[in-house]
């Protein structure tokens, strides 16, 4: 059946990518398959979105600078995830000219994963189209007191725009979407300072479960608002 086409689509779109653990347990799997089924859906997800032009950006919360209070087998497990993507995005999204981004402190990873971050990082840092941006030991309170120090650091004068371009985000404009999955509804200290006026969409289905029809759904719910921004 034909789709009828979505206008006013965001031209940032954000994911906190929740329960993948709850999922595998629904589905009576070792929780750590639940994460791998989630990285499958992060890249089913970009996939899509590319047949949507006007979203120039997608971010995706992958580990938060909380995480490290899981077990050891778990951030390996994690961290040995987060490489093999990396490798993946070099080898198929920068044949289509897609632009990886880190948002985060990603020197207290293991040096391998690091370096392979980096390495996709600089490889396609001069594609010009989608930009994913994958935030590693990333936290919004965080963020914004590394801004803040850089500013101090640098005597620069105290403004919005001076504070805007330290963020680890600094590439990409603010969120116009953030789309959280698993029913939660919270922002869990992700983009404090970029979602001063983001439109807030929560998705009760686990993130391994979110496909095509849910980020439809998503994505129709947001051309209906009216964002004011803060005037009448």
């Amino acid at each position: 059946m034909f789709k009828k086409k979505i206008v006013n689509l965001p031209t940032h779109i954000a994911f906190i990518m929740d329960g993948n653990r709850r999922w595998a347990q629904k589905h009576h799997m070792e929780k750590m398959l639940g994460h791998k089924k989630g990285c499958d859906v992060l890249k089913e997800i970009v996939r899509e979105i590319q047949g949507y032009k006007e979203i120039k950006y997608v971010s995706f919360f992958g580990f938060s600078t909380e995480n490290w209070n899981r077990s050891e087998a778990e951030k390996k497990y994690l961290f040995d995830l987060f490489y093999d993507l990396a490798t993946e995005i070099l080898s198929e999204f920068d044949k289509n000219d897609a632009k990886f981004v880190v948002s985060g402190d990603i020197s207290k990873f293991p040096k391998k994963l690091e370096n392979q971050l980096i390495k996709v990082t600089n490889k396609t840092k001069n594609n010009t189209g989608i930009v994913i941006n994958l935030c590693l030991n990333y936290g919004g309170r965080d963020d914004i007191v590394h801004a803040a120090k850089l500013v101090a650091e640098n005597r620069e004068e105290f403004t919005i725009e001076n504070f805007r371009k330290h963020l680890y985000s600094y590439l990409l404009p603010d969120i116009d979407l953030l789309v959280r999955t698993s029913g939660e509804i919270r922002v869990s200290n992700f983009m404090l300072f970029q979602l001063a006026y983001s439109e807030l969409y929560f998705a009760k289905t686990y993130w391994p479960g979110f496909g095509k029809r849910e980020l439809r759904k998503a994505l129709l719910s947001f051309s209906k608002r009216n964002r004011r921004f803060g005037g009448k």
